[in-house]
């Protein structure tokens, strides 16, 4: 198991940047893929991007798409999800996610996951 802490959320206006933190800790060595995802008050949650741990994939939402960027640090265990050109709709909470074993890749399946934050809330203002 691992143990992931989200940071870096806030109050922002539209066309402003955030960038979001999740670090983790425990059996690092074991994920294979983190994600993000996102709840907006009374919507589902819903998958923002996701990168392989050992580097070499990425994906993103189609909503996304051309305004965040994942990156890593492995020596610090930590996944950034850099946000530009925010938007009124991209208001909610964001959560990381982290899966630990190898298996068909379904990043978009919130209930791929087998470990998540606790969430960090994100509010673009019009």
């Amino acid at each position: 198991q691992v143990q992931l802490v989200e940071s870096g959320g806030g109050l922002v206006q539209a066309g402003g940047s955030l960038r979001l933190s999740c670090a983790a800790s425990g059996r690092t060595f074991s994920m294979y893929y983190m994600g993000w995802f996102r709840q907006a008050p009374g919507k589902e949650r819903e998958f923002v991007a996701a990168i392989r741990w050992s580097g070499g994939s990425t994906y993103y939402a189609d909503s996304v798409k051309g305004r965040f960027t994942l990156s890593r640090d492995n020596a610090r265990n930590t996944v950034y999800l850099q946000m530009n050109s925010l938007k009124p709709e991209d208001t909610a909470v964001y959560y990381c996610a982290a899966r630990m074993t190898i298996a068909q890749v379904r990043v978009l399946d919130a209930s791929w996951y087998d470990n998540w934050g606790q969430g960090t809330q994100v509010t673009v203002s019009s």
